[in-house]
């Protein structure tokens, strides 16, 4: 087994006490000394901020980068603008997932493309399976780290660092060469958490320094750190899939209702496409839906979910929500059963535990 690998920021995380452990081959904190429920609400409330570095960055150059792009996403990157993101699932040819990923379009024949950090490897061997015509791929992921800075605070703590007018800036777009405390930078308003926010990416050389300018200046307005274990509450309470849970080889998009993602009649034929068209003409057995516990029980993945006698499917995501002082809970099941019924029973080892069906997504912070 290979050595677990450090982000630039590992001495930051030591030094403020993170609690470390072994994300998928990298050594992160899962959280802070104030805990995983403080970090949520500090995140919502004021800003927090995340190392997010193991995250994978691969770029796509060439004349045909946007043919090639619209053959491996399901949504549709024609409509995709300079300086704007498009989020989109990776499908195989039998609509089961490869990843979701963030693409970034800089021009129409340079985009950067953010990959989850367990598949950085498989989605760049997939990449390179696709690939045809005038199209350069480059795994940049060893070159670079990336802070996320998420809350209502996040605007005023950047914006001394940087000249670019990030007021201005709408979410889900970004400016590709930004200097932020000096550095080279590309910023988008993105995130993980449901807030308000930015991801900052840049070179590892500068890396600290850049971690050590956005703290020393998030200081006056209560900036504080935020791990991998706030990071998947946040996620779940604004209902945003993880792969490997909403989403994986076995579950397609339209299972995890991602429908406004999955372009099923763009021009171009896509991985997926025929598998996903026959899916949503004949539907489909499991479907994600949102559950509130009823009685105290703590849902975890896996956990089987029943109507009666009757199991009716599982849970991909489930936790005690701080923000809405709940525990709760995604889940697959049964459309056919789901959408006919209020009430179902979670089963944790020998006992049932009530949970009711509500709408996704749990949270959803005011604009």
């Amino acid at each position: 087994m290979s050595e677990a690998k450090k982000t630039p920021f590992y001495e930051k995380h030591v030094a403020l006490n993170g609690k470390i452990v072994n994300y998928s081959g990298w050594l992160l904190p899962v959280q802070y000394p104030k805990g995983l429920v403080e970090e949520v609400h500090d995140t919502r409330k004021r800003a927090t901020i995340f190392d997010v570095s193991h995250m994978g960055e691969v770029s796509v150059k060439g004349k045909d980068a946007e043919e090639f792009l619209q053959k491996i996403l399901v949504n549709d990157i024609s409509r995709l603008k300079d300086n704007v993101i498009m989020y989109s699932p990776v499908c195989y040819p039998d609509g089961g997932v490869v990843d979701d990923i963030l693409v970034y379009r800089i021009n129409g024949e340079n985009y950067f493309l953010v990959v989850n950090a367990a598949n950085t490897d498989k989605d760049y061997a997939w990449f390179q399976e696709n690939v045809f015509g005038d199209v350069k791929l480059q795994n940049l992921s060893p070159e670079y780290a990336q802070i996320a800075l998420q809350g209502p605070n996040s605007e005023v703590i950047l914006q001394p660092l940087t000249d670019a007018p990030l007021a201005e800036m709408k979410n889900y777009h970004f400016l590709p060469e930004v200097k932020v405390a000096g550095f080279d930078c590309l910023v988008s308003r993105t995130g993980y958490t449901g807030e308000d926010g930015f991801e900052v990416y840049c070179k590892n050389d500068g890396a600290e320094a850049l971690w050590d300018a956005v703290w020393e200046a998030g200081q006056e307005h209560e900036l504080n750190p935020a791990g991998l274990g706030s990071r998947d509450v946040l996620r779940l309470e604004a209902a945003m899939p993880l792969y490997g849970h909403e989403l994986s080889k076995e579950l397609t998009p339209l299972q995890a209702r991602l429908d406004r993602f999955v372009a099923l009649d763009k021009g171009l034929e896509f991985n997926g496409q025929a598998a996903l068209k026959k899916q949503k003409e004949e539907g489909m057995n499991r479907m994600l839906y949102g559950l509130e516990m009823l009685e105290r029980g703590v849902p975890r993945e896996g956990y089987p979910i029943k109507v009666g006698d009757q199991e009716i499917g599982w849970v991909s995501s489930g936790s005690k929500s701080p923000t809405l002082d709940k525990f709760i809970a995604m889940a697959f099941l049964d459309p056919e059963v789901a959408d006919r019924t209020e009430e179902v029973e979670l089963m944790i080892r020998t006992r049932s535990y009530r949970a009711r069906i509500i709408k996704l997504p749990f949270y959803r912070r005011k604009k």
